[in-house]
């Protein structure tokens, strides 16, 4: 089964006119390499592009191992391309392969220790070569984020465009599910399971935990061991479960440490829990979401949300015990808001209130602060609202937030069309609000 990518899809074909290298990133597993090398390239097909101006190297494959240097790389790419000026696509997956390569002749003995690391030809050298051909649009993907990200404004100087694929939507995960009984038990499954297209295209749970459970062991975090070279991985995976059990509570490194530390297990300090979240966000595992203050129009230092990329590798690394579907549906509204490419922050309004017979400040949270160009909305998620009082409670924050932009509340009910209280607050069901990319434009 093929899982269409549309949203992705339409990323990739807008920036075939940029003279950019475009780069995907994300987490392992989640589909760079299906989207690049069949989806677009089978675009590229149908729009008329001749194959042999179509150039394909995936740096995993083991016929392609001798590419596993810069040098050699840039001569195998410029040996296959065509002799014309016509468009012509060149697709790498996982650049991070290429390995920085000394040039033949070269004396290290002979420079400056500052000067050595210069010496070596990178595959970003062999990217900038590409771009001095203007006919040529050049494709790339990588699996971490400070592999590439971090390096483009130097290495590319403003010549890098970065796409993020993120694991699969709830509307195209959905596609995976065409026997499904009705959206109640496609909502679950995804809250359960997550959207890794692999995974998705399992058939039984069993199967699925297997899968996600040999990536939590195999993959993510010995990727980050390795990369950063850890001494303590026991540490990192610690860090890693408390930040997954807290999703979608406020918190920040300093709460963590003390977290980790009042299990007796390790002792930790704030510092080292802060580098290790920066290393999890960087593998795409999590996300930060910043604490906004609503009434004072500013960012807080502290605290801040952690959501998990993807659910099912969240669920898999709590062993499915922490099925808080509350949390789940949050994440995954948060999910869908970055995917739709909007800037999400964490909303706090600041009021007087009379707590034991004294007045005092207290803090109210809006769960999300969603913007983007001159847009604004405002949403809370609720899982259930069995009646007016605990409407009521969802809906205070967003009623004294004092400005007019959109108020929702997205309800775990995959059934609830949207309607509006005489407050002004618009209610949805979970269902058709992740299902259509526009829900909030439309609302």
């Amino acid at each position: 089964m093929t899982i269409k990518r549309d949203i992705l899809l339409n990323k990739l074909i807008q920036a075939k006119n940029h003279n950019l290298i475009k780069i995907l990133v994300g987490m392992r597993r989640c589909g760079k390499s299906f989207l690049l090398f069949n989806l677009f390239k089978q675009h590229l097909l149908d729009s008329g592009t001749p194959p042999d101006h179509i150039v394909e190297i995936d740096l995993e494959s083991d016929d392609l191992l001798f590419c596993r240097d810069a040098i050699t790389l840039g001569k195998e790419i410029r040996a296959r391309l065509p002799a014309d000026d016509a468009p012509c696509f060149v697709l790498i997956d996982e650049i991070q392969h290429a390995e920085p390569i000394l040039p033949e002749g070269t004396a290290l003995s002979r420079l400056r220790p500052e000067d050595r690391p210069k010496a070596y030809i990178t595959f970003y050298h062999v990217l900038n070569g590409l771009l001095k051909r203007k006919n040529i649009s050049t494709y790339v993907t990588g699996s971490n984020a400070d592999l590439l990200s971090k390096d483009i404004a130097t290495e590319f100087r403003g010549r890098g465009e970065t796409i993020t694929v993120s694991p699969l939507s709830l509307a195209e995960f959905a596609e995976t599910m065409p026997n499904a009984r009705d959206f109640y038990q496609i909502r679950d499954a995804y809250l359960a399971f997550g959207g890794l297209p692999e995974c998705a295209l399992l058939e039984t749970e069993s199967e699925k935990r297997r899968y996600l459970d040999n990536l939590n062991a195999t993959i993510y975090l010995r990727d980050i061991v390795q990369r950063y070279n850890l001494k303590n991985d026991v540490l990192l995976e610690i860090v890693a479960d408390t930040a997954m059990s807290n999703i979608g509570s406020l918190s920040n490194p300093t709460k963590l440490s003390n977290a980790i530390n009042s299990t007796g297990k390790l002792v930790c300090n704030e510092t080292t829990v802060r580098k290790y979240l920066g290393y999890l966000e960087s593998a795409f595992l999590i996300q930060n979401a910043r604490l906004f203050d609503l009434r004072g129009n500013r960012y807080l230092d502290y605290p801040s949300k952690y959501y998990a990329v993807d659910t099912g590798i969240r669920n898999s690394r709590l062993n499915f015990r922490q099925d808080e579907n509350t949390h789940l549906m949050e994440n995954a509204i948060y999910n869908e808001l970055i995917r739709r490419d909007y800037a999400v922050d964490v909303g706090v309004v600041e009021m007087f209130a009379t707590v034991d017979g004294k007045r005092c400040r207290k803090r109210y949270e809006v769960d999300f602060v969603v913007n983007k160009g001159d847009m604004r909305f405002y949403i809370q998620s609720a899982w259930n609202i069995p009646d007016n009082e605990k409407r009521e409670q969802e809906t205070f924050s967003l009623r004294h937030i004092g400005d007019n932009f959109r108020k929702v509340v997205v309800t775990g009910d995959p059934y609830e069309k949207p309607w509006t209280d005489r407050n002004g607050v618009t209610f949805i069901g979970i269902m058709p609000f992740l299902l259509d990319p526009r829900s909030l434009e439309t609302l």
